[in-house]
């Protein structure tokens, strides 16, 4: 498996990943992929990978800002998706553990996920990154009627920021 950036070039396989996540209903509370413009201006400028094997893309990872306010500067909201037929395949923790390298390598501290409860193998994924679970959101936000819960996951850097 090979790295690549995330740009516009390469959206349109995002995109599809994206929307096989939607479809399984227990990814994000989105129920529409962003366009390319939209996803772009919400995330970090770094932190934008996908897993590639012999040129078809097999998940993607991305940062994202949780604040506009500085003292939030160092904190990071993760997003991982892994295309329906890579699953189970180390393609989610090569993804993850890459993040965690890019995001310190770049000031981040913390990185946080909200996981929706039954997306347990997201939750063990994370767990085995180093992620801690936090919290619980209870009906945190509503998908298609129905409220969801959320496990709200972090992980400190233990070379940037306090530890």
């Amino acid at each position: 498996m090979v790295l690549h950036n995330i740009d516009e070039a390469n959206f349109d396989a995002v995109a599809e990943i994206y929307a096989e996540g939607i479809e399984t209903g227990k990814a994000t509370f989105e129920t529409n992929v962003p366009s390319w413009s939209s996803w772009d201006d919400s995330h970090f400028p770094f932190g934008r990978i996908a897993a590639y094997i012999t040129g078809n893309m097999l998940g993607w990872a991305s940062l994202s800002p949780v604040s506009s306010r500085c003292v939030y500067a160092g904190v990071a909201e993760v997003s991982v998706y892994v295309s329906q037929d890579a699953r189970g395949k180390g393609v989610g923790k090569l993804l993850l553990e890459s993040l965690i390298d890019i995001s310190e390598e770049n000031g981040i501290w913390t990185l946080q996920s909200g996981i929706f409860p039954s997306n347990t193998s997201s939750i063990a994924l994370h767990e085995k990154c180093g992620f801690r679970k936090i919290g619980y959101r209870e009906r945190i936000g509503k998908l298609r009627d129905n409220w969801y819960d959320n496990v709200l996951m972090e992980r400190r850097s233990s070379i940037i920021g306090i530890t």
